[in-house]
């Protein structure tokens, strides 16, 4: 990397080089980071962000510490959560990571 540094900034200058075509190589490694990296994860945050928000009375969900539950109330951030046999938690809704229908029926 400092040799790549050392090459841009120390290299002779000449009359016809373009500084566009110097820095077309970091311009381009943005765009990579961009398209396989930041703009995925911006994806995948909105549409859990949607699906918090859309969390109602009922729904199967699986909090972040792997526990699996079914939503019994909800009040602003706090999710109440049925885990079985009556035994109820109150977890804030940023907890919540998946719906749990699509997973297989436990035992």
């Amino acid at each position: 990397m400092n040799n790549l540094l050392y090459v841009l900034l120390m290299a002779p200058k000449t009359e016809d080089q373009n500084p566009l075509m110097t820095f077309l190589p970091f311009i381009l490694i943005i765009v990579v980071f961009y398209f396989f990296m930041i703009r995925p994860q911006a994806k995948k945050q909105k549409d859990l962000r949607t699906y918090r928000e859309s969390l109602k009375k009922g729904d199967r969900i699986v909090t972040t510490g792997g526990i699996y539950g079914k939503v019994v109330d909800i009040k602003d951030n706090v999710v109440v959560v049925d885990v079985g046999e009556q035994v109820r938690f109150k977890i804030d809704k940023s907890a919540v990571l998946k719906d749990a229908s699509d997973l297989p029926a436990q035992k």
